[in-house]
């Protein structure tokens, strides 16, 4: 999937600025599957405007400049129900924890038990972050998403949790 792709699954749900692309895009439900700068964005928008996918009108503000707003065309919602139905790529999963997990034998017991407690708190933030979503409240494809990811982080929390003593060890190990 690309940005492309992520800003016309964004607009089938409704019309929306560049910045609220953006911000649903990092802060929010659609941050969990492309990288999106507006760096990226705003040349996807003007590509898919380019192409009849979507339309792009000004909107007044009191004391700011007009607003652009991003409305999905049905060209656009055919071209993003073909997307779908492509097989999607193989998950991408990087992780420096992981890095240093693998290396533990060459670290001191104090960097890895401040690195494990970093993870405790990244992967808890995540789980907080889902559950603010107010998935009780979302469409279907949103709630049983959210709930795959409350999942998959909740794994790694109490697989870390229950097997933190293995990789402590293997720093005594190595002392």
């Amino acid at each position: 999937m690309n940005v492309r792709t992520l800003c016309l699954a964004i607009l089938n749900l409704g019309d929306a600025t560049g910045y609220e692309i953006r911000k649903l895009s990092t802060d929010a439900e659609y941050s969990y599957f492309v990288d999106a700068s507006f760096g990226s964005i705003y040349p996807a928008l003007n590509k898919l405007e380019i192409d009849g996918m979507v339309t792009c009108r000004l909107e007044a503000q009191d004391g700011k400049p007009a607003r652009k707003v991003y409305s999905i065309t049905d060209a656009g919602r055919a071209g993003f129900l073909e997307t779908l139905k492509i097989p999607p790529q193989h998950d991408l999963f990087r992780s420096e924890f992981l890095l240093l997990a693998l290396n533990a034998k060459l670290v001191d017991r104090e960097t890895l038990e401040q690195a494990i407690e970093r993870r405790f708190a990244y992967l808890e933030e995540e789980i907080a972050k889902i559950d603010a979503t107010g998935l009780e409240r979302a469409h279907d494809g949103l709630c049983w998403v959210g709930r795959y990811g409350r999942a998959c982080v909740g794994a790694s929390l109490d697989f870390l949790k229950e097997n933190q003593h293995e990789l402590l060890a293997m720093t005594e190990a190595a002392e």
